[in-house]
């Protein structure tokens, strides 16, 4: 991983708390509830860019660095890092404030989504300057 990241990169997206109910089996938060939180936090991000409607098309990568408890203040922060024709890459990170530890807290996750522009009939559209 390198040297430690000290700042999120982007802007805030969305902040949830993790709940019991989103664990695995052995009690860390599943991975899946993480990557779920981190595409509808990217989605968000292209969506305000595409000025409408964004379907996801590929997730370039996707690396977990530190598992995410219960009762951690998940933070996800998105960052856009490239606009084609009709598609929008994100940057996504996911940090965790750990009991009134103070923020932005650790990073625990990162990846690279990529959405597409879509009309209200779910065709590519070009996305607005």
């Amino acid at each position: 991983m390198g040297e430690a990241q000290t700042a999120p990169r982007g802007e805030l997206a969305i902040r949830t708390v993790a709940r019991p109910r989103d664990t695995n089996a052995v009690g860390d938060i599943f991975g899946g509830w993480i990557m779920s939180q981190m595409d509808f936090a990217g989605g968000l991000t292209a969506w305000w860019r595409a000025r409408g409607r964004v379907a996801t098309v590929a997730v370039q990568s996707m690396e977990f660095h530190l598992p995410v408890r219960v009762g951690d203040l998940v933070s996800v922060y998105a960052e856009v890092s490239k606009i084609g024709n009709t598609s929008i890459t994100v940057g996504v990170e996911t940090w965790v404030q750990r009991r009134l530890a103070e923020l932005p807290g650790i990073m625990v996750t990162q990846g690279v989504f990529t959405y597409v522009a879509v009309d209200d009939q779910g065709k590519k559209r070009k996305v607005p300057d």
